[in-house]
C-alpha cells in the first residue's frame, strides 16, 4: 500500500486511550490571537498626526514654528508632518496639500494662508471633515468657534512699534515711505493702519510721502524702492511691512549706496546679518515658534473636547544689532549656537 493510504489507515492511528480533547477553536478566534501575538512582538500604536502647513518653507520665519509644533507635539505624544509651497505666491499648491490632508484624515491643521481669501473654501472642507483646524499668523474672513482657532500676529501692534521705533531713530521728524502693502496677505493693511495711527497721534512731523503696492516678487520690491527713492532724494526712512518688501527694500539701498542716509525697519525675520552690519535698523519679528507650540496645543484639547480660545493673539518682537543675540530673541528667531 503507498503511503498516502498508509497515512490514513487503522494500523497508524494512535490510540488515544483517555486523552483529553481540547475545545474547537473558531477561525476568528484563531486570526484575533495571532494579530495581538504578533502586535506583542513589534506592532505599535501609530500617533495621531497633526499637519503643519506654514507660507513656505523658503522663509526663515517660519522654521520656529516648525520647531514649536514639534516641541508639544512631542510632549502630548502627537506626530506633526511639516510641510508647504516652495514660494509664498504658490497658492494653488498650498491648497493641494490641504486637500491631501482632508482626504488623509489628518489629526488636526495647522495653516498660515498664503492669500485670505483663496484658502477659505479648503478650510471649510477640512472643518467640514471635522478636523480640527488652528489658522496662525494672519486670519482669515472665517468666525472662530467649533473646530476653528486662531492663533495670530498683533498686527495692529506691529504697526505701532514700527512707527513708535521710526519716531525715536529720527527724533520725531522726517520723510518716511511705507513699501509692500499687499491687500491679498490678511495683517498688512492692519500694520499700516497702526502705524499712520502711531504717527498722527505721537509724531506729527514725521511725514509718509509714498505708499506703494507689493507683491511675492523681491525684484519688483527692489525695483519699487529704487523709483521712490530717485523721486524723493530726502528720503529719510523706509518701513517694509512684509519679508519680500524688506529684502527688496535693503537691495535697493544697497545698489544705490544708501544704507547710511535712508533708515529701514522691516517685518518678518528673514534678514538678519544686515543688522548686525547696522545696514537696516531693526526687524519687527512674528513669535512664530509659540505660534507652532499653541496652535499644536489647541488642536490636542479640541480634540479631546476641553474649552479653547478662539483667538490668541501675540506680541511682535523688535529685533535690533543690540539684541539679537539674546537667548530669548534667538529662540523665537529658530537660531542655534
Amino acid at each position: 500500500m503507498s503511503a498516502l493510504f498508509q497515512i490514513g489507515s487503522r494500523k497508524d492511528t494512535p490510540n488515544l486511550g483517555h486523552q483529553r480533547f481540547a475545545p474547537r477553536v473558531s477561525m476568528a478566534a484563531q486570526i484575533s490571537a495571532s494579530l495581538l501575538l504578533g502586535c506583542a512582538f513589534g506592532c505599535r500604536m501609530t500617533p495621531p498626526t497633526i499637519a503643519v502647513i506654514p507660507r513656505t518653507t523658503g522663509m526663515a520665519l517660519w522654521e520656529p514654528e516648525h520647531a514649536g509644533a514639534q516641541f508639544t507635539a512631542s510632549r502630548l505624544g502627537l506626530r506633526v508632518y511639516w510641510n508647504a509651497p516652495t514660494r509664498e505666491d504658490d497658492v494653488q499648491g498650498q491648497i493641494a496639500l490641504v486637500e491631501r490632508i482632508i482626504q488623509r484624515g489628518y489629526a488636526g491643521l495647522v495653516l498660515s494662508p498664503d492669500q485670505n481669501l483663496a484658502l477659505i473654501t479648503v478650510v471649510q472642507r477640512a472643518l467640514a471633515h471635522n478636523i480640527p483646524t488652528v489658522i496662525v499668523g494672519s486670519g482669515l474672513p472665517l468666525e472662530p468657534g467649533g473646530r476653528l482657532s486662531y492663533v495670530l500676529n498683533d498686527d495692529r501692534d506691529m504697526g505701532t512699534m514700527a512707527a513708535a521705533r521710526m519716531g525715536e531713530i529720527l527724533q520725531g521728524k522726517g520723510t518716511v515711505a511705507i513699501i509692500g502693502i499687499n491687500p491679498a496677505i490678511a495683517g498688512i493693511p492692519e500694520r499700516v493702519e497702526g502705524f499712520d495711527r502711531t504717527l498722527a497721534s505721537r509724531f506729527p512731523e514725521l511725514r509718509v510721502i509714498e505708499r506703494r503696492s507689493g507683491s511675492f516678487n523681491v525684484p519688483n520690491e527692489q525695483q519699487i524702492t529704487e523709483e521712490v527713492m530717485n523721486s524723493h532724494p530726502d528720503l529719510n526712512a523706509i518701513f517694509a511691512v512684509s519679508a519680500d518688501a524688506t529684502r527688496g527694500a535693503y537691495s535697493a539701498l544697497v545698489e544705490l549706496h544708501r544704507t547710511r542716509t535712508v533708515k529701514l525697519i522691516g517685518c518678518d525675520q528673514d534678514l538678519l546679518m544686515p543688522l548686525v552690519t547696522g545696514e537696516i535698523d531693526s526687524v519687527f519679528a512674528e513669535n512664530t515658534f509659540e505660534m507652532g507650540r499653541k496652535a499644536v496645543e489647541i488642536v490636542a484639547n479640541t480634540r479631546d473636547g476641553k474649552a479653547v480660545p478662539p483667538i490668541t493673539r501675540l506680541q511682535p518682537i523688535l529685533v535690533t544689532k543690540n539684541n539679537l543675540r539674546s537667548p530669548d530673541i534667538r529662540k523665537i528667531l529658530g537660531l542655534t549656537e
